[in-house]
């Protein structure tokens, strides 16, 4: 095999690693949002910890519980505040907190917790008070909010310190709740308040040490041919007691009881005789201990067995920035705890308690069953009906054998950066008639992702910035009615759209952006939802195809001055987060090395000479699908100056006035004639077996070797050619190079928000100084620090 032959291979088998793997594990967004003041917000000076939402879409009021208050804002505009109530603490609760070694200012305050409806003019809300739990009816009459002052105790149904994780859940006129009963936080319960209350036992096999996240209604009882009841679910993390291991180990659960629960007579009297909890498993890695559930959400389907939750995982150490998302079936779920094999505890020779699958015989009727035809026709029409031998079995045997296992194979969602913290779904018809379901996950910087699996493929749409500063957001809601999202954190809440497809300016972008709620209209020429499009409208969600968008405008060249000896800075930017940036000088692809550096922000050329001059175009090469796509971003024209020249600046640097300056000019469109022809948008191509063998022709010097060697070993492939095959019977094109160049994205997220430069739609392509954009480039570059004297010409007048 010829050197030639041999470089077109290793790019070829390069090229197709890097694309192969922008699909894969961690999954990135492909737009970021930077923060825009143009959100909805609410906030009170003096009020924090906006952490408890109830919509009341009866009243179009959104209700949002803080730190001693409690506000009702407009639904379609949260920034109009309707009402608001204050409910502060005492100063002798103050004073009994602070004496039990709390501090006043922060934990002997009133965080509301509790905030749920009882009727159309009645919610119940509770607040941690001061480590002394209070609950209270609150009333929404003639537009005003107020509490009716009739406070009862809040112990089991609201936590007592304000930043313990709970969950609570209103079911018609019963409120059941998972949180503590004492003040240290050591007496875990699920509790059932109403006029026949029911709770867990006081045994760690039932509960050990947990945190409570989640709780949901499932209506199992609806056209059930069994006479099933309704389901209450808890999802919750407490210490693994069947991992045999020396230090304890987390775990995530999945527990329900029955609705029609009322206890035993004799054995589990006011207890659960249906409290059944099984394992979560939602990993990427066996060996790895298992994710911590952080949040879940239940898409609600009209037929219960097709209804799924939605859980956000994190890892149970700091070690690791891996955050997952799993979905799991309702169905799939009754199965384990209706027919599945129970654990249970062995104690062996060394009084060692070892956990194992339970192999004996199973009382009938099954422990843990909700009341249903078979336990009726057996003459038990209630839990108190049921035989000692049941209870006193289910006492002792509440965790299944079996973990609930994702509907897929592994997470839907995986994202390597900031954690993730809250979640919520929407589900959407697009203009092909299918429903996706769209995953709209919180992050502990103040960012909410956009997400939805198209055939297995997991895409994230966009990342979205709510918050100036990062801040994790504590609180995630949606009204699907109202088309919004509404998020709440420690220092205020806030509304966006679950769209908004005018960020898309062309028909590519808007086709790309894979946004069910979004297509490209040709009647309006103009993204627009898929509710209000004409029957022209354009979208591939699945495949992203954009090849039947108009072709766009041609892209105009920008004229510069070129002042030999000077340091020259060429901006483009990339239209998309998956998109790798591609230069070309003259029809010859430029790759990174001592004349020139490729960074996520344009090129640098050092010390430039008059072998420099000529064309420089800069192409966004994206993949999508399986399919890649280019467009033409910018052009620069660098000449000679004409005038009388000077000699070159000490510091070494030029300033080039961009496309905006006076001293500018456009020239006329690129056209597709010659060797120096510009492809403005290239049709999406499949990569070939032949256009892979000739990949990087034009690279057989042995420098290009020690750069491809070198940027590999960092992860970094800086510069790959494509060569298109031309036919007789097509229009003649040009070939499309391909750049590869260090992801942007993956440094933002490890450097958080406030590194995060904010995408232009108009993409302000630029030259200017390197001196005023270096600190970045020093990061990205650190070949660049070894360069002296870069400075810039304030005026051209000066050269």
């Amino acid at each position: 095999m010829s050197l030639l032959s041999a470089l077109s291979l290793i790019c070829g088998l390069l090229l197709h690693v890097s694309f192969s793997t922008s699909n894969s594990y961690p999954s990135i967004p492909r737009q970021t949002i930077s923060y825009q003041n143009k959100l909805k917000t609410f906030r009170e000076d003096g009020i924090f910890n906006y952490s408890t939402m109830l919509i009341r879409e009866d009243l179009g009021m959104l209700v949002l519980g803080a730190r001693e208050a409690i506000f009702a804002l407009d639904l379609n505009d949260i920034s109009v505040e309707k009402t608001a109530v204050y409910w502060r603490v005492t100063e002798e609760k103050q004073s009994e907190c602070m004496q039990k070694g709390k501090q006043a200012e922060v934990e002997c305050r009133n965080y509301i917790r509790t905030l749920h409806n009882v009727n159309k003019t009645t919610m119940y809300v509770c607040g941690t008070n001061a480590f002394s739990p209070t609950c209270d009816y609150m009333t929404f009459v003639d537009g005003q909010l107020r509490l009716k002052g009739k406070q009862e105790e809040g112990k089991g149904k609201c936590p007592f310190d304000p930043f313990q994780r709970y969950s609570s859940l209103m079911v018609e006129s019963d409120l059941y709740s998972a949180t503590s009963m004492n003040f240290l936080g050591s007496e875990p319960v699920v509790l059932r308040s109403s006029y026949l209350p029911l709770r867990t036992e006081t045994n760690s096999n039932w509960l050990s040490e947990p945190s409570f996240v989640h709780m949901e209604l499932v209506g199992e009882s609806f056209k059930s041919q069994d006479g099933d009841d309704d389901k209450i679910y808890l999802f919750f993390s407490e210490n693994a007691k069947e991992y045999d291991f020396y230090s304890k180990v987390v775990v995530s659960r999945v527990a329900r009881v029955c609705k029609g629960d009322m206890g035993g007579q004799r054995a589990l009297l006011r207890k659960w005789t249906s409290f059944l909890k099984a394992r979560l498993d939602c990993s990427l890695s066996e060996a790895s201990l298992p994710p911590i559930v952080q949040d879940v959400f239940l898409l609600k389907n009209d037929d219960w067995r097709k209804s799924v939750f939605y859980a956000v995982f994190t890892p149970p150490s700091s070690l690791s920035q891996t955050s997952l998302v799993c979905a799991y079936s309702v169905s799939a779920i009754r199965d384990i705890f209706n027919e599945g094999k129970f654990k249970t505890s062995v104690v062996l020779e060394t009084s060692h308690t070892k956990w194992v699958m339970h192999a004996g015989e199973v009382p009938v009727p099954r422990p843990g069953a909700c009341i249903d035809n078979v336990a009726r026709n057996m003459g038990m029409n209630s839990s108190q009906d049921l035989p000692d031998k049941t209870l006193q079995f289910i006492r002792d045997h509440q965790l299944m054998d079996e973990a609930v296992q994702p509907m897929t194979a592994g997470p839907l969602l995986v994202v390597k950066g900031p954690l993730l913290t809250r979640i919520v779904v929407d589900c959407i018809m697009a203009l092909d008639g299918q429903n996706y379901s769209v995953m709209f996950v919180g992050t502990e910087n103040g960012y909410v992702n956009k997400a939805v699996n198209y055939g297995g493929e997991m895409f994230i749409i966009e990342e979205i910035q709510l918050y100036e500063e990062p801040v994790p957001i504590s609180t995630l809601r949606l009204s699907e009615s109202k088309g919004q999202i509404y998020a709440g954190s420690e220092f205020g809440a806030v509304q966006m759209p679950v769209s908004n497809c005018s960020r898309h300016a062309t028909c590519v972008d808007c086709v790309l952006a894979r946004d069910p709620y979004c297509a490209w209209d040709l009647a309006t020429k103009q993204c627009s939802s898929v509710t209000g499009v004409s029957n022209t409208a354009l979208q591939s969600l699945k495949e992203g195809d954009s090849t039947q968008c108009p072709q766009p405008d041609p892209v105009m060249a920008v004229n510069l001055v070129l002042v030999p000896g000077n340091n020259i800075q060429l901006l483009c930017q990339a239209h998309s987060n998956l998109a790798q940036m591609h230069w070309r000088h003259s029809g010859q692809t430029l790759c990174p090395n001592d004349k020139y550096y490729i960074y996520n922000w344009g090129l640098l050329i050092v010390g430039a000479s008059t072998s420099d001059a000529g064309l420089y175009i800069c192409d966004s090469v994206e993949q999508t699908a399986g399919r890649i796509y280019s467009r033409t971003v910018t052009a620069y024209q660098l000449q000679l100056s004409s005038v009388g020249r000077t000699t070159t600046p000490s510091n070494g640097f030029t300033k080039l006035f961009d496309s905006y300056g006076t001293n500018t000019t456009k020239t006329s469109s690129i056209s597709n004639q010659d060797g120096g022809d510009l492809l403005a948008e290239s049709q999406s191509n499949r990569v070939t077996g032949f256009e892979v063998a000739v990949i990087l022709l034009s690279l057989m010097c042995f420098s290009l070797i020690t750069v491809v060697i070198w940027t590999w070993s960092k992860g970094h492939l800086r510069c790959l050619k494509l060569a298109q095959s031309t036919s007789q019977s097509q229009v003649e094109r040009q070939s499309v190079e391909y750049m590869h160049i260090q992801n942007r994205t993956s440094e933002k997220r490890r450097h958080g928000p406030q590194s995060v430069r904010p995408l232009n739609a108009n993409n302000n392509h630029s030259a200017v100084d390197f001196k005023g954009n270096g600190g970045q480039l020093s990061t990205q570059m650190p070949n660049i620090s070894t360069l002296d004297g870069l400075g810039y010409i304030n005026d051209e007048s000066e050269i």
